[in-house]
């Protein structure tokens, strides 16, 4: 695999910051739609379907259009049967689908600077593990203390964040359903380097594709099993914003799978992070209940603080991997 070019470097965290605030923006629409279509898991699940099944033909559409999407759609088969990628490494979406699939369900319930606290907290903490054992395409990079002062920079800036809101609101519900984002965060970074991989074989576009479409059948299936437990459905919603999750979604599905190799799962973490901080302080700001004051201020600097050190300070090992 060829290495980065500089540009690529100079250009690759500042567009995982805006991949980061598309997360948070996504996890505010992805709840908000689900409180539109009904309530219970069945709701969220339907809102999960409805933005990857949005997303999978908006991705489909622009890699059939693209002669280097074809091609790296059929290099992703063939390298599928010639045994260069394995099953497990073809399923990130399913990771992805979990992660869209908790916005609907617990956005609603603690917000969107609470659903980043958890995302980024299992986020950032797995992503040393993911890198230290060379799970994703810029292979193994050694576990050391400034990675992990950067990893506990961005979970200390998540939670100086929300202070106040935790404060006030926390309880043993909050606590459930903190959970599972908690744990979507963990998959995100598993996600990360699956599609990395995917990716250094067929091309961001076809990577997207794939997870997409893995995505799309898991939540299926999913929402067909949620009608076995309570909840309801009223129909869709007439605002067409609430639609607008799955193509967020390919936008930072895609960024994620062509700049992993760049800079390795742990500062790609930390740079969404930063992102997903900024924009849950903006949504905050711009919602009716917001308050984002000099402690919000301080967060957002220990995210950025936290992948400075990350980039700058991280072990070198073989050229070509940081």
């Amino acid at each position: 695999m060829s290495e980065p070019s500089a540009a690529l470097r100079i250009v690759a965290a500042p567009a995982m910051l805006v991949a980061g605030g598309l997360i948070a923006g996504q996890s505010q629409i992805n709840g908000r739609l689900a409180h539109e279509i009904g309530s219970g898991a069945r709701a969220g699940f339907a809102a999960a379907v409805i933005s990857f099944g949005t997303g999978l033909v908006v991705v489909a559409a622009i890699t059939a259009a693209l002669p280097h999407g074809r091609a790296g759609h059929r290099a992703i088969h063939l390298a599928r049967r010639e045994g260069r990628l394995r099953p497990v490494e073809l399923v990130g979406g399913a990771l992805g689908a979990f992660l869209v699939a908790t916005q609907g369900i617990t956005v609603g319930t603690i917000g969107v600077a609470l659903f980043s606290v958890a995302v980024t907290a299992g986020q950032s903490s797995s992503a040393l593990l993911v890198d230290h054992r060379g799970l994703g395409p810029s292979g193994h990079q050694a576990f050391s203390t400034p990675r992990a002062v950067a990893a506990s920079f961005a979970v200390l800036a998540v939670i100086l964040a929300t202070s106040e809101r935790l404060v006030d609101s926390f309880d043993l519900k909050v606590a459930a359903f903190a959970l599972l984002p908690l744990l979507a965060g963990v998959g995100s970074s598993f996600q990360q380097a699956l599609n990395g991989r995917v990716s250094a074989v067929g091309g961001p576009w076809p990577t997207t594709l794939n997870n997409f479409a893995v995505g799309t059948v898991v939540l299926v299936v999913a929402l067909a099993l949620s009608f076995l437990a309570p909840g309801h459905l009223d129909g869709l919603p007439h605002t067409w914003w609430l639609y607008a999750g799955g193509t967020m979604g390919v936008v930072v599905i895609w960024l994620a799978a062509a700049l992993v190799r760049v800079h390795g799962v742990l500062v790609l973490g930390l740079s969404m992070i930063a992102g997903q901080v900024i924009g849950a302080e903006l949504i905050e700001v711009l919602g009716s209940e917001a308050h984002v004051g000099i402690v919000g201020v301080v967060a957002g600097a220990l995210t950025v603080a936290g992948v400075l050190v990350a980039l700058l300070l991280r072990p070198r090992t073989t050229p070509g991997h940081d």
